[in-house]
C-alpha cells in the first residue's frame, strides 16, 4: 500500500476528478490565510512514524506530518523533498538530490544523512519494518551512502524495476530524534513526531483528536490554514451530521451518505480514481475455506453487480473487479477466472468439495463500514441458496485489526477488506506470499513465492509481465480471495473552503496537501 515510487512524473490527474456541487476554484484575491478546519477519522492512529504507518488513519495525519520525497497519483510522479533522482547506464546505481534549505519542523536541516539513517532503519531486521522488503532484493539489501548534504548515492545488488518506486515513497524521518532509539516503533519520540510536512505537531488525546499547526518554513510555501485537526469519530452516522451541522468540514464519506450529507447544500462531494480494490478473502487457516473447491463453489455463488448494487446503491462509484491488480498497474490481466455467478454451478461444486453444510461459517467485517455491512448481508442471503450457513461478526475497527493479523487466526472463515497498493506490481506480494504479515488468506505456495521474487529482479518487460500473469491467473485459479470491485473514493468538504484542486485529491489520504486549502 505504500511505498511505490519513480515512474510518477508531474501529471496530476485533475482531469479525472469529479466534484459535485463544487464551486471550488484557484486561489483567487477572495483566498485569505488563517482559520482551521476539522478532519473526521474513524479510528486513533497507530504509530505515527512512516516507517510504520499502514492503516488508512495513520497515513492520512501522516501526510501532513511529514513529507516524501515524491508525490505518487496513479503512475504519475511529483518531485517533493527530492528535487531529482538519477539512474546509471547499468541501473544498479541510483543518486537522489535533495531540494536545498529543507527543514524539520524542530528548525533542524533535513539533510541525506536523514535519507540514508530511514532507509538504514527500515533495514535493520531488529526495527520490524515492514517496509523492509520493498529494499531488499535476492536476500540482499540496497546500500545506501549520502556524497554531500543533498545527494544520496543507492546502489543496488543486482538491477531490481521495482526499486524505484519504492524509494520514491520513501517518508525521510528526522535522525537526529531516533539515532539513540533502540526500538523505533515503540518510541517515546513517536508521542510528539519531528516531520517536515506542511503542518507540525501540537497534541494527540486518544479517542478525541490529534491537533496540528501550521509549519511556516514548509518547502511547498507557508500553508494557509493556521490548524488542523483530526477528530476521531468511530460513530459515523455521528460523523456525517457533524459535516451537516458544520461541526466537522472534511470528511471521506460512502456513497450511501451522498444525499443524507449534501441535503443541506453546505458542502461539496468530490469523488476520484483510488484504484482500491475491494475484496472478501478466504481464510485457510479454517478448514472448510482450506478446499480449493469449496472456495470455487461459494464464488460462483455470488454476483458483483448485485453486490455493488447492494453496497453502494448504484454503479456509479464501482466496477467490478477480476484481477488482483488494480488499474494502475500495468501488468493488470483482467482476462482471469472471474466465476461468473451460477448458482447451479456452486451447488454441483459444493457438493463435490464434501464440505459439512451444516457447519457454521463466519464473515468478518468493519461495524462503522455501511458498504461492509451490506456485502455481508448479501454473503449471508446468498450462502443461504446454496444450504450453507454464515454467521455474521461485525467488529470494530481495533479488534478486526487484531483478528486480520494473527496469522494463526481461526476467528473468520471471510474477511471483507480492500487495500490501495500503488502502481508498482512487487509491493502487492506482501499480502499473498507465505510468510508475509499481510497474508490475510493465510495461503501458502512456495512456489508462487519464488514467481513474485523473480519478477520484482526481472528486467526483460515481457518475461515480467508473463511472470505476472502467472501470479494473476493462480490466484484467481485458486480463488483465494473473490475481487469485488474497483472503487472510487469520495469526500465531503464544506463550501467555506476552496484549493481543492491544489490541495490535490489522492487515494488513502483524500488531500495530497492540506496546506493548499485556505478559507473563502
Amino acid at each position: 500500500m505504500r511505498k511505490l515510487i519513480i515512474t510518477f512524473f508531474v501529471v496530476i490527474m485533475i482531469a479525472a476528478l469529479t466534484a459535485c456541487g463544487s464551486n471550488n476554484a484557484a486561489p483567487s484575491k477572495k483566498s485569505k490565510d488563517g482559520g482551521s478546519i476539522t478532519l473526521a477519522v474513524p479510528a486513533d492512529p497507530l504509530v505515527l512514524n512512516p516507517n510504520y504507518a499502514s492503516d488508512r488513519v495513520t497515513l492520512t495525519i501522516q501526510q501532513a506530518l511529514f513529507a516524501p520525497l515524491f508525490y505518487i497519483n496513479g503512475r504519475n510522479v511529483t518531485p517533493a523533498l527530492a528535487e531529482k533522482l538519477s539512474v546509471s547506464k547499468d541501473q544498479k546505481t541510483y543518486e537522489l538530490t535533495l531540494k536545498k534549505n529543507l527543514k524539520w519542523h524542530d528548525g533542524k536541516a533535513l539533510t541525506a544523512k536523514d535519507v540514508v539513517f530511514t532507509l538504514n532503519s527500515i533495514l535493520d531486521k531488529k526495527q520490524n519494518s515492514d517496509l523492509r522488503g520493498n529494499f531488499v532484493f535476492n536476500n540482499k539489501p540496497v546500500k545506501a551512502v549520502a556524497l554531500d548534504n543533498q545527494t544520496v548515492k543507492f546502489t543496488l545488488p543486482e538491477v531490481a524495476p521495482s526499486f524505484q518506486l519504492n524509494l520514491e515513497q520513501l517518508y525521510p524521518i528526522p535522525q537526529h530524534v531516533f539515532a539513540n532509539e533502540s526500538n523505533l516503533q515503540k518510541s517515546t519520540k513517536n508521542n510528539h513526531p519531528i516531520g517536515s510536512g506542511p503542518y507540525q505537531f501540537v497534541t494527540y488525546k486518544s479517542g478525541q483528536y490529534v491537533e496540528l499547526k501550521k509549519f511556516n518554513d514548509f518547502f511547498g510555501g507557508k500553508p494557509h490554514l493556521d490548524k488542523v485537526i483530526f477528530r476521531v469519530a468511530k460513530d459515523q452516522n455521528a460523523a456525517n451530521l457533524g459535516l451537516q451541522n458544520g461541526s466537522i468540514q472534511l470528511k471521506a464519506i460512502q456513497p450511501a451518505d451522498v444525499a443524507n450529507v449534501t441535503g443541506k447544500g453546505n458542502v461539496d462531494v468530490v469523488s476520484y480514481p483510488e484504484y482500491r480494490l475491494n475484496y472478501a478473502t478466504f481464510n485457510e487457516n479454517v478448514p472448510a475455506f482450506k478446499n480449493k473447491t469449496f472456495r470455487q463453489a461459494i464464488s460462483y455463488a455470488l454476483n458483483r453487480d448485485d453486490i455493488i448494487k447492494s453496497a453502494y446503491g448504484s454503479n456509479k462509484y464501482a466496477v467490478p473487479a477480476s484481477s488482483i491488480f488494480t488499474a494502475d498497474v500495468k501488468f493488470q490481466n483482467k482476462n482471469v477466472q472471474t466465476y461468473p455467478y451460477d448458482l447451479a454451478k456452486a451447488k454441483q461444486l459444493l457438493d463435490q468439495s464434501k464440505v459439512d453444510k451444516k457447519q457454521p461459517l463466519t464473515i468478518l467485517y468493519l461495524n462503522n463500514n455501511k458498504a461492509q455491512e451490506s456485502i455481508a448481508l448479501y454473503f449471508q442471503q446468498q450462502f443461504k441458496k446454496i444450504g450453507l450457513n454464515l454467521q455474521l461478526k461485525p467488529t470494530d475497527p481495533a479488534a478486526w485489526g487484531n483478528y486480520a493479523l494473527n496469522r494463526k487466526s481461526t476467528a473468520y472463515g471471510i474477511l471483507l477488506n480492500g487495500y490501495i497498493m500503488g502502481p508498482e506490481a512487487d509491493t502487492y506480494k506482501v499480502l499473498f506470499q507465505s510468510t508475509s504479515p499481510y497474508n490475510y488468506a493465510n495461503y501458502h505456495n512456495a512456489k508462487l513465492d519464488k514467481v513474485w521474487d523473480a519478477a520484482s529482479v526481472e528486467t526483460d518487460q515481457a518475461k515480467r509481465s508473463a511472470d505476472y500473469d502467472q501470479i494473476q491467473n493462480k490466484i484467481a485459479d485458486d480463488a483465494v480471495l473473490y475481487p469485488i470491485s474497483y472503487d472510487d473514493a469520495l469526500f465531503a468538504l464544506s463550501k467555506k473552503y476552496g484549493g481543492i484542486k491544489e490541495a490535490k485529491p489522492q487515494p488513502v489520504t483524500i488531500l495530497r496537501d492540506l496546506s493548499k486549502l485556505y478559507l473563502k
